[in-house]
C-alpha cells in the first residue's frame, strides 16, 4: 500500500532550523515528483517546494526561496525538506505529496498522494 509518511515537525525559535523527512513506502518514489505543502487553520493548503524524480529541478514558492532546500534519496526512499532562518509565519501542518506528472502539476496540487502532516511550530 501506498504511503507517505512525514517526521521533523516540532517547535523552534524563528531564525532557526528545522529538517523535515518523508519516507515513502509502495510503488511510490522512484518515478513520483516529490513535494511540500503546507497549511494552517481556516486557510487553503499551500505549495512550498518540489523536486523532479531525478532531483536535477527544484521549484520553490517565493516566500521560501533562499530559505528552504527540498532535495531526496531515491536509494532510501525519502524526500527532506530542509529549512533555515524560519520565521513565525512559516508555522503551519506541513505536508509531503507525490505526483507522476510534473513539478508544476504538484505545485497546483495535483498530487497523486498526500501525507498526514507534520506540525512545525515557530516562535518569536
Amino acid at each position: 500500500q501506498e504511503r507517505l509518511v512525514e517526521s521533523g515537525g516540532g517547535l523552534v525559535q524563528a531564525g532557526g532550523s528545522l529538517r523535515l523527512s518523508c519516507a515513502a513506502s509502495g510503488r511510490i518514489f522512484s518515478s513520483y515528483c516529490m513535494g511540500w505543502f503546507r497549511q494552517t487553520p481556516g486557510n487553503e493548503r499551500e505549495f512550498v517546494a518540489a523536486i523532479t524524480w531525478s532531483g536535477t529541478i527544484t521549484r520553490y514558492a517565493d516566500y521560501v526561496k533562499g530559505r528552504f532546500t527540498i532535495s531526496r534519496d531515491n536509494a532510501k526512499n525519502t524526500v527532506l525538506l530542509q529549512m533555515n532562518s524560519l520565521k513565525p509565519e512559516d508555522a503551519a501542518v506541513y505536508y509531503c505529496a507525490a505526483a507522476t506528472t510534473s513539478t508544476l502539476d504538484l505545485s497546483l496540487g495535483r498530487a497523486d498522494y498526500w501525507g498526514q502532516g507534520t506540525q512545525v511550530t515557530v516562535s518569536s
